[in-house]
């Protein structure tokens, strides 16, 4: 998860080698045990956002949380898994499963995942009001501005979404990602068309 990390925030100094790392660990967790639920979710989800067969995936999660069907961080990297896979409904649900479990949970994650959902969904306004509060709770985050940055550009806000952007660059210099994770062709144009705008780029 840490080695993911450093690779989607834009924070490793070699990201292949961190990514390689992240996918090996991943793989040999699964190895050590095929019950743990904890494991199940982090390895399914560390996969997932490399590429991995994203059914698969998503069956390791279903398995975990019929170990566990309490497992309240189970819920929200199911939600992360299915919105890699084109399910933005099934996203929130699971999210908003994840939050009956845990109220008390920091909201940073929970509120990007459904922002994310919601700007798939091209509800924009919705998102970049779920995304604001996100990044209230968890200035750190880059995801989160990258995500509100694409939906000021779709509405048309572009003075706000260079804002967001000059906001993001203080995190980290990765602005545009690889977003290959998406694994649906038209919500990850619609992810990067809006950041490349944002952040000035050609599309």
């Amino acid at each position: 998860m840490c080695h993911l990390r450093l690779v989607s925030d834009g924070w490793a100094e070699a990201p292949e080698t961190s990514r390689r790392k992240a996918v090996e660990l991943a793989r040999q967790a699964l190895n050590a045990t095929s019950d743990d639920p904890g494991v199940l979710v982090n390895a399914a989800f560390v996969l997932a956002r490399f590429g991995e067969d994203i059914g698969a995936m998503t069956g390791l999660v279903d398995r975990a949380l019929a170990l566990n069907p309490s497992f309240a961080r189970g819920w929200i990297l199911s939600g992360y898994v299915r919105l890699y896979a084109g399910e933005s409904d099934l996203a929130i649900e699971h999210v908003e499963n994840s939050l009956r479990l845990n109220p008390r949970e920091r909201m940073g994650a929970p509120l990007t995942l459904i922002g994310e959902a919601y700007f798939f969904q091209r509800r924009f306004g919705e998102a970049a009001s779920k995304l604001l509060l996100s990044i209230q709770d968890n200035p750190g985050h880059p995801l989160a501005y990258r995500t509100l940055a694409a939906c000021y550009a779709h509405m048309g806000r572009l003075d706000e979404a260079r804002d967001v952007v000059e906001r993001l660059r203080a995190i980290t210099p990765l602005v545009v990602p690889n977003a290959n994770y998406l694994r649906n062709p038209e919500q990850r144009e619609l992810f990067l068309s809006g950041l490349r705008l944002a952040a000035g780029e050609a599309t």
